[in-house]
């Protein structure tokens, strides 16, 4: 007997009609299942332990909601796309009901990938409010940018307690391989290989400062320290998002925990739809 999670994007009604499909069917496949909102944290993380598996029903967004809800069970997580081909899921809605049966009995493998740890190191507590969970968990990326105000950021930015440069620019991006492919590729970084555990560095739009992308080993530390008079922002994979102050400090490290994605195509599949996922990302 399995327990299965069914986890879906509720602003899409073909997420939330497919999620119940899926909770009925499981039964049937000897598996018991509940269901959720991918925009519901706090029930998906109650619902985690004992759950073996995780189906996330959306897109590539609602995986990365997913991962950083499971992260701390390291739940497999079965990625189902409602539209255009993306980079962490691995089924559509019409192929799901066909491989679900097989992927119980444990067809396929895991695609391990590494995950950021995020800590927000405070100049003025009393700036944020109760705004600060902490630690905080990427599996794409972490981005310090200008706020509301359209003025650049200067960003101090250190490797293993080493001053690197005093960024001048629109934001600064630290990526994962995962996240090599969204918002840092296109600010101009390179694309990883999926798997690699390395760190990404890249500038946006930096302005009389170093501009190329930086790729540091896994075990690198990276600290960002806020140096402005306006408020600039914290962003975690593009869906946690927080107000940033003059002397705040982000650390981002290797996390303790990896998202476990369930593949059923060969790991080659990468990149013989690389060139079709980036022309639907254009």
């Amino acid at each position: 007997m399995k327990r299965v999670g069914v986890i879906y994007h509720p602003k899409i009604m073909a997420a939330g009609i497919l999620a119940e499909q899926l909770a009925r069917i499981l039964p049937s496949l000897e598996s018991t299942a509940w269901t959720c909102s991918a925009w519901d944290d706090q029930n998906m993380r109650a619902q985690c332990p004992g759950t073996d598996l995780a189906i996330s029903v959306g897109g590539d967004g609602t995986i990365l909601r997913v991962a950083r809800a499971v992260s701390d069970w390291e739940t497999p997580i079965l990625g189902v796309n409602l539209g255009h081909l993306g980079f962490m899921t691995e089924l559509s809605a019409d192929d799901i009901m066909g491989r679900l049966a097989s992927v119980l009995n444990g067809e396929g493998w895991i695609d391990h990938r590494m995950m950021l740890q995020v800590d927000l190191q405070c100049r003025d507590r009393s700036k944020h409010g109760e705004e600060l969970p902490q630690p905080l968990s990427a599996l794409n990326d972490v981005v310090v940018g200008r706020g509301a105000v359209s003025r650049v950021v200067y960003v101090k930015t250190s490797i293993d307690g080493v001053l690197l440069t005093l960024y001048k620019a629109d934001g600064v991006i630290i990526a994962t391989a995962t996240g090599s492919t969204g918002y840092c590729l296109a600010a101009g970084g390179p694309i990883l290989y999926p798997q690699a555990e390395d760190i990404l560095i890249k500038p946006i739009s930096a302005h009389l400062t170093l501009a190329y992308p930086l790729v540091l080993p896994s075990a690198a530390v990276i600290e960002l320290e806020v140096q402005t008079d306006h408020e600039a922002m914290l962003s975690v994979d593009g869906q946690i998002n927080m107000a940033l102050h003059d002397g705040d400090k982000i650390i981002a490290r290797r996390g303790p925990h990896v998202a476990r994605l369930v593949r059923v195509n060969p790991p080659s599949f990468f990149y013989s739809t690389l060139e079709r996922r980036l022309k639907v990302k254009d």
